[in-house]
């Protein structure tokens, strides 16, 4: 028994540290400071650096127990390991109230001025959906936070290659504040991936500020930059044709119905920008934004537009109609649009044929999500299309609103058509139908 025990034992001893670092790897933090407990070898295995580059750390808005070991496990973690850090994630959810985001404050400010001083690796930073606007971020917490944060990045700016502080709710001169922090060293970021979607406060016209522009001027490698509308101006097109056509690949842009959007762009800067940055692909996405004439107003010819996404939200609209949209808008990227989606009410206006003849229209239309009041026919219409090659959709999500609250009819054609192409969407398509009751 004992000659059994003992080459049970060596068998585990000399396991290959690629193996025990396998094996740490799926083990949360709890199960890896107890498994190091084992011999000295597995405890060197726990330092691994390779176990430690990404990290996420949760932080939860609401009082509770596990409170407490929330932040003294974020702080733990960074003080053994945050030098091996590369990916970063931190989260806080839904704050309850002022003493949490407190609590949370003093949190990362131990836990980033520790970052600070022990890492030199971190390349991707991001914080989301803080909601500085609220309430329960008092002021004096608030400009706390953003100091700490400005700081941080300020040490991290020479390395750093992807920040993402998407619904962070700030004003303008503290967005902009955080934003030339990652220029604080050289007087220029070259940061190849930013997002502030939603970074600035609801209400603002960032367009016209010089402030915003003399900060984005400082961004000399970005490839891809996620913002919303009310950011967008000439001047900002023109500063990223000047310094970032050369690496500028992808434009993500949101425009929200409460978003000042009423600015005059030129097309003009939009082709000067495409002609300077040719690979530069733009996708724009809008929030109960819906109305012809304010799309016509933001939707150029000259973008070149990849990918759009317009959502009502279920709104309803008697004097709002969204054939122009379909037959004169849209038609204009025939050539480069490839992805598609529309969710809206239509219940005052059939629509079944100018979606499809948009989709025959569109030659590089892959993608195809529409929630929309439609027939069952177009789908069979859409299939049949496909199937005779007069598109090229792979994948196609439909929802088919009707006001009644029985869909069988519905349901049974829908089953009828799958049967009728499932060779078609068995091997070729990301197919998902159904009929769906708006009531």
């Amino acid at each position: 028994m004992e000659d059994d025990n003992e080459q049970e034992q060596s068998c585990w001893a000399y396991l290959p540290d690629v193996c025990l670092s396998n094996m740490f790897w799926w083990l949360d933090d709890r199960d890896r400071s107890r498994a190091a407990l084992v011999c000295k070898k597995w405890n060197q295995a726990m330092y691994s650096g390779s176990l430690w580059r990404t990290r996420t750390i949760t932080f939860s808005g609401r009082p509770s127990r596990s409170n407490t070991s929330e932040f003294e496990s974020a702080l733990w973690y960074v003080k053994r390991f945050g030098k091996y850090l590369e990916h970063l994630e931190i989260k806080f959810l839904n704050p309850y109230n002022a003493v949490l985001t407190r609590k949370f404050q003093v949190t990362m400010r131990g836990l980033l001025s520790r970052l600070g001083k022990c890492n030199s690796r971190l390349v991707s930073l991001t914080i989301q959906h803080l909601e500085l606007d609220r309430l329960v971020w008092k002021n004096g917490i608030r400009t706390q936070f953003i100091k700490n944060i400005s700081t941080f990045l300020k040490r991290m700016s020479k390395h750093l290659d992807y920040l993402n502080l998407k619904g962070a709710r700030v004003m303008l001169e503290e967005g902009c504040e955080i934003l030339s922090s990652l220029s604080y060293l050289k007087n220029k970021s070259f940061a190849s991936e930013i997002n502030i979607e939603d970074f600035f406060s609801h209400h603002l016209s960032i367009y016209s500020s010089p402030l915003f522009h003399q900060t984005m001027s400082t961004f000399r490698n970005l490839v891809i930059l996620t913002l919303n509308y009310n950011c967008i101006s000439d001047e900002l097109l023109d500063i990223l044709c000047e310094n970032n056509a050369h690496s500028l690949w992808t434009i993500n842009i949101k425009c929200h119905t409460h978003d000042p959007h009423g600015q005059v762009v030129w097309g003009m800067s939009w082709a000067n920008l495409a002609k300077r940055a040719p690979k530069l692909k733009v996708n724009f996405f809008f929030e109960r934004v819906m109305k012809h004439n304010s799309l016509a107003r933001i939707l150029l010819a000259e973008i070149p537009l990849r990918s759009i996404s317009l959502r009502s939200c279920y709104f309803s609209d008697p004097d709002w109609s969204m054939r122009p949209t379909l037959t004169t808008l849209l038609p204009a990227y025939k050539h480069s649009l490839q992805k598609l989606t529309l969710e809206f009410n239509n219940d005052h206006e059939l629509l079944d044929e100018e979606l499809l003849q948009l989709v025959l229209l569109c030659e590089r239309l892959f993608f195809l999500k529409v929630w929309a009041f439609l027939s069952v026919a177009f789908v069979e219409r859409l299939l049949q299309y496909r199937a005779e090659g007069k598109c090229v959709l792979c994948t196609m999500k439909v929802r088919i609103y009707t006001t009644r609250h029985e869909t069988s009819e519905e349901d049974r054609l829908l089953r009828d058509i799958y049967k009728k192409f499932r060779n078609l969407i068995d091997s070729e398509l990301n197919y998902f139908v159904i009929a769906y009751p708006m009531v």
